[in-house]
């Protein structure tokens, strides 16, 4: 990974470019009129673009970047505030005050509808493994502008944190967290989705363990939460009720301590 700028630049971005690159701990190189592919071309790797605008993200050899938007939150938010339902929310439960953990984060469109839910008493913690992709997100949460005060707040509330699931969930006591939420879906939403097939790439793709479900029934104080296609195994081999919908492709299975 290396950090430039867009193409017309000035030196608010370049002062922005280089503190994210010692962020994350990579090369800032000048962008010098270059287009980007030319110069992933020249460091053989991805790139991460500062524009006035937004954050973009180029995986190596692909011409579209991702960049972070809240997807369908905005909408879902919008239903719930004229007294609509929202099958995630009624599947956690969420409540004002509660405590959320959303062990797979990837875009974050379920962890603002959640800390929309919790309200500002409530805690929300985001878990993403890739490293680039969770600092886009978190830069994204703490700068989008809905247009709805209580959606910008839902997204500045949330804490984004780099680490492995399975990792973190070790760290945490027993029944700390009220709700541990899974959506192995966001691979294949991935590859389905074209604004976002650039995080074909970078996306971490693992095998859903057994491990990990016996740690979230550790940490969890009312439930874990699946998100899954609705012909999952995952829902029967872990002993999840799943709450079949008829017009849904995924469906949310739950275990209650």
């Amino acid at each position: 990974m290396f950090v430039t700028t867009a193409g017309r630049t000035n030196q608010v971005m370049i002062e922005q470019a280089k503190m994210i690159a010692e962020d994350l701990d990579v090369p800032f190189i000048d962008r010098k009129k270059r287009s980007v592919a030319l110069m992933q071309k020249l460091q053989n790797d991805a790139c991460m673009v500062v524009g006035k605008e937004r954050l973009e993200l180029f995986p190596f050899g692909e011409p579209e970047p991702f960049f972070f938007h809240p997807n369908s939150a905005m909408f879902r938010i919008k239903r719930l505030q004229r007294g609509e339902h929202d099958p995630f929310v009624d599947a956690c439960q969420l409540k004002e005050g509660m405590s959320f953990l959303d062990c797979t984060l990837g875009l974050a469109s379920d962890s603002i509808v959640a800390s929309f839910s919790v309200g500002p008493k409530g805690k929300v913690i985001g878990l993403e493994a890739e490293k680039y992709l969770s600092y886009i997100v978190r830069e994204g949460l703490k700068k989008w502008d809905a247009g709805i005060s209580e959606m910008d707040e839902a997204m500045r509330q949330i804490e984004v944190i780099h680490a492995h699931c399975f990792d973190y969930m070790k760290s945490l006591p027993n029944n700390s967290v009220d709700v541990v939420y899974f959506d192995p879906m966001f691979e294949e939403s991935i590859l389905e989705s074209d604004g976002i097939k650039a995080l074909t790439h970078l996306a971490v793709y693992e095998k859903f363990q057994a491990e990990w479900m016996e740690e979230a029934l550790r940490v969890s104080k009312c439930r874990v939460v699946l998100k899954d296609h609705y012909q999952s195994e995952r829902f029967e081999q872990f002993g999840f009720l799943q709450l079949r919908r008829k017009t849904a492709k995924f469906h949310f299975g739950i275990l209650e301590k």
